[in-house]
């Protein structure tokens, strides 16, 4: 059966999870309930969903949101919702747990897909596993669609075209420096960094990869100069400010850089691209540094078994979240640095905002945008796994400043 062929254009897998429950309210909110946008919510548990459609829609709507009911191990189910639509969209994670089958059956039934999977040795063997399949049945894989790796992956690629528009040339190296925010870290999130974390564990070819900045590229791809990721406290005189880890980096930056790759090195063979916090304004070397071994330890604890399982007590638990207050009063505010080539003066610096915080009620909007995207957009390229960047590009920035509140703009250096 063909795209064009299928009844639903979306099929929202976890919908009765927190996360996935608020990509269905912006969802009913922005397109309604089958009205132009065809889509469904699913997941493993009926009684669930319906509680998820009463809330969301009361009783008896002119039109209900269609349920379908598939649990993430069933392959058979999967294969079928996959053959009923023209996106999965899911937010059932940990990815590496719950999300290999569902990435099989939208490659094979040539069914595009998006998700939040930040977890890269999962991506990766999905890359390596699916490639080939995808790429013949014309599905678009589509990881890291919210927070991590959105406002990274395509703020570069705002700040490489105005660099290009401006100057002619591409920038030759990009930071991305943190400047503000307020919100928390998904449990999902945090879930899938434990998950990966236990793995490696048991692995050490695992944690060489995790470690590889360029484990997300094409093996055939060429490698540039970037290495590991910022891990102490650093002064960056292009801001003229300390700056700190930023944890979001080991995904984003691997995203980064295989968009660069797939879009056949527009930045660049020698694009380098990194991530940090920066430091409040005003503060100085040993606050900067201790800030940063206290980061640290936080997250060296993580890596000692019996202190992650004494962690797992106090952080947020998938399917746990903020209130809608929070969400509502979070936000963010990140400046993208880019170097040219030739001529410092002519560097060039972007800023990428969103309205919510950006766990929860960005990502949802986010993720629910880049379905949309997917679905209906007109793109080139054909299937395989793609990023945000390399798959919607400027698409999906104008469907995410017109619709779900991120801002994308050229700022004085």
């Amino acid at each position: 059966m063909t795209q064009a062929e299928r009844e639903l254009d979306i099929i929202l897998l976890g919908a009765s999870g927190f996360t996935g429950r608020l990509v269905a309210e912006y969802l009913l909110g922005r397109y309604g309930a089958n009205d132009d946008l065809r889509w469904a919510m699913a997941g493993r548990n009926r009684a669930k969903l319906e509680s998820v459609r009463l809330e969301l829609q009361g009783y008896e709507p002119e039109q209900e949101i269609p349920l379908l009911v598939a649990d993430s191990d069933d392959a058979d189910a999967l294969a079928e919702l996959a053959q009923k639509t023209r996106v999965i969209c899911t937010t059932v994670g940990p990815y590496a747990l719950y999300g290999s089958k569902v990435v099989e059956a939208c490659a094979r039934h040539g069914t595009h897909y998006c998700d939040l999977a930040g977890e890269v040795h999962w991506m990766r063997e999905m890359i390596d596993r699916y490639q080939p399949a995808a790429a013949a049945s014309g599905a678009r894989i589509v990881h890291s669609c919210g927070f991590d790796s959105i406002p990274s992956d395509l703020g570069v690629l705002f700040l490489q075209q105005a660099m290009q528009e401006r100057h002619g040339v591409a920038a030759q190296h990009i930071k991305y420096r943190v400047v503000n925010f307020r919100g928390s870290m998904s449990g999902g999130t945090i879930a899938s960094m434990i998950n990966m974390l236990e793995q490696a564990d048991k692995d050490p070819a695992l944690r060489k990869l995790i470690a590889d900045p360029y484990a997300l590229n094409p093996s055939d791809a060429a490698k540039g100069r970037d290495g590991p990721d910022q891990s102490g406290a650093e002064f960056d005189a292009d801001f003229d400010r300390w700056t700190l880890p930023f944890v979001m980096a080991a995904i984003n930056t691997r995203v980064v850089r295989r968009s660069n790759a797939l879009l056949h090195f527009r930045y660049g063979e020698e694009f380098a691209y990194d991530e940090a916090v920066l430091a409040p304004a005003g503060q100085g070397a040993l606050k900067s540094k201790l800030a940063a071994l206290a980061m640290a330890a936080g997250t060296g604890a993580l890596l000692v078994a019996p202190l992650r399982a004494l962690a797992r007590r106090f952080l947020p638990a998938p399917g746990e979240g903020p209130s809608q207050k929070q969400r509502e009063n979070g936000y963010y505010d990140i400046l993208l640095h880019g170097k040219h080539p030739q001529d410092r003066d002519r560097d060039m610096r972007v800023r990428v905002t969103g309205d919510r915080d950006p766990g929860y009620g960005s990502t949802a909007k986010m993720l629910g945008e880049s379905a949309v995207c997917l679905a209906r957009d007109e793109l080139s390229g054909g299937g395989g796994f793609w990023t945000p960047a390399s798959a919607m590009g400027e698409r999906l920035i104008q469907r995410l400043q017109n619709n779900a509140g991120l801002g994308f703009s050229v700022v004085d250096a």
